[in-house]
């Protein structure tokens, strides 16, 4: 196999990976606030109701968390034997964040695992919601460490190189780097917002098919609320990554917004196509891209006419931009008039169509998160580590990548495929309706 070939399958099998990983490790990092948040409402209104859905989804959350270790060790793997070259460079700088990673995934599932086994040795859930507290909390991390190294990717730093020799280096600079605070503030809140809408989504599917169920509708009620919070903080975030982008990665930002020549009062392109070199059906919005990236109307923004025609991203990213930041506001407008309509007693997102909107939003906030991960690696191209070292001098010359691509390919298939079954069987051999009467027998009392 020549070297290019050895690249171009390395490129595949690793964003095949990241694609398949990054559904999990999304669930991963959210989902565990989402059942903290559900078991403290419960035991603020003595709802078993709550306390239920936060029994429930910690079922379901194990056996994410199983495919996520799987996935993410592989890509641990994938790191030392597609991109060695990387590793051997960035490995003396940036390997103590991903030392840190599973230090905070091992301190995540030593919590959950007695989370799990000890619900009925509480009589006081406020005791048991604390243990929920570091599996919030390693969850969280897990994606704050392993964000710094791709930060470090972006925006390298705390280390010199003279003479081919690595000196100086400095592993905290490194972490801290400048793209380290939005590209990790925008990762975790992405999560948890994406988690709240497949809740929500999980929840409205439920009611569409039969269940009318009180218990969906209060989950439905609480994702939806949680899910419009962090779309808010979303689009709060992503605007300071814009103006990290202006400052630091200006060549990705032209890029993603199609902005060819350098100017004053930047004018921001929303959708169309490139024809030719032309920018065809688009819709302009003036003096918003100078807005976006320095708060300045009037500001100049840097064009790809200033790059070399070789450092310049594919300009197909603006596509990912696009459908990355169109679900978003979807999103953040479908979860806002839920809940102003449920202030107002509206009844119309009680109607059918609006629930398969909100079961559309699960699948859709994935596609987000997805199509916001290959806009972040595609747009560092050509660039393993910008400014640094190229993708097509860090990667492999291994004759076998296809072989692997094939191998990894069929196993993320089995993976996919086996986790969706078993909790499909899960929850449906244990139906939240038996569930309640089970929980009402064994308390005495009446919950319905």
């Amino acid at each position: 196999m020549a070297n290019e070939e050895a690249v171009f399958f390395s490129r595949v099998l690793t964003e095949l990976t990241l694609t398949f990983h990054i559904i999990y490790a999304t669930i991963g990092v959210g989902v565990p606030l989402m059942i903290m948040i559900a078991q403290w409402v419960g035991i603020k209104k003595n709802d078993e109701h709550y306390i239920l859905l936060a029994r429930r989804w910690t079922r379901g959350f194990v056996i994410t968390v199983a495919v996520g270790v799987v996935t993410g060790t592989v890509i641990g793997m994938q790191l030392s034997l597609l991109w060695p070259n990387f590793m051997e460079l960035a490995g003396h700088i940036i390997s103590l964040p991903l030392f840190m990673e599973t230090f905070a995934f091992f301190f995540e599932a030593i919590f959950l695992g007695i989370y799990l086994y000890t619900w009925d040795r509480f009589e006081n859930q406020k005791k048991h919601l604390l243990l929920l507290v570091p599996v919030a909390i390693g969850a969280s991390f897990s994606a704050v460490f392993i964000t710094m190294v791709n930060a470090f990717m972006n925006a390298p730093q705390g280390f010199d190189i003279v003479d081919g020799e690595l000196i100086n280096i400095s592993p905290i600079l490194a972490m801290f780097n400048p793209a380290m605070p939005t590209k990790v503030a925008h990762v975790v809140v992405t999560a948890y917002m994406t988690s709240a809408f497949v809740l929500a989504a999980i929840g409205s599917f439920r009611l569409l098919k039969g269940s009318n169920h009180i218990y969906h509708k209060k989950a439905i009620y609480l994702m939806m609320k949680v899910g419009f919070v962090f779309s808010i903080a979303t689009a709060l975030i992503g605007d300071l990554s814009g103006k990290y982008l202006a400052e630091y990665q200006p060549e990705k930002l032209a890029a993603a917004e199609w902005h060819f020549e350098t100017e004053e009062n930047a004018s921001l392109i929303l959708f169309g196509v490139l024809q030719d070199g032309e920018v065809k059906y688009q819709i302009e919005i003036p003096y918003a891209l100078s807005i976006l990236a320095h708060s300045n109307p009037t500001a100049e923004v840097t064009g790809l006419n200033e790059f070399p025609e070789d450092e310049i991203p594919p300009l197909y990213i603006h596509y990912l931009f696009n459908i990355m930041v169109a679900i978003g506001m979807l999103m953040l407008f479908v979860s806002g008039l839920y809940l102003y309509a449920k202030r107002c007693g509206w009844r119309f997102v009680n109607k059918k169509w609006y629930h398969w909107l909100i079961v559309a939003g699960g699948p859709l906030s994935i596609i987000a998160i997805e199509t916001g991960w290959w806009l972040a690696e595609v747009g560092r191209q050509p660039w393993i580590l910008r400014g640094i070292l190229k993708v097509e001098d860090a990667a492999t010359t291994s004759a076998h990548v296809d072989m692997m691509l094939i191998a990894f390919a069929l196993l993320y298939i089995v993976l996919g495929i086996g986790s969706v079954v078993i909790l499909s069987r899960m929850f449906r051999r244990n139906p939240v309706e038996q569930e309640l009467q089970d929980r009402s027998r064994e308390k005495g009392g009446d919950i319905q």
